[in-house]
């Protein structure tokens, strides 16, 4: 397995986890459970094809070595996770 995928698989897996609370906060006041369980799904797909494309794009420019792409990236699909959060909750 190359490098760039096992860090793109990684920094997806640690941003969906780092933004589980809140998904399991919908699900508990979620009356509808498949619902709430569809959208933990649906952001996990999301958390890994956003940290493909931005660990891909990050590494097809070139200036930073791939330790730096993943923190960024990281940093960014958490920070999208923290606009997502207050958005659910406002709503």
């Amino acid at each position: 397995m190359q490098d760039r995928l096992k860090a793109q698989i990684t920094v997806g897996l640690l941003a969906f986890f780092a933004s589980i609370w809140v998904l399991v906060e919908q699900v508990r006041t979620n009356s509808v459970l498949m619902d709430a369980i569809i959208l933990i799904f649906v952001v996990l797909i999301v958390m890994l094809v956003l940290s493909y494309i931005l660990v891909a794009i990050l590494d097809w420019i070139n200036i930073f070595d791939l330790k730096t792409n993943a923190i960024l990236t990281l940093i960014v699909l958490i920070a999208f996770m923290i606009n997502l959060t207050i958005y659910l909750l406002l709503n």
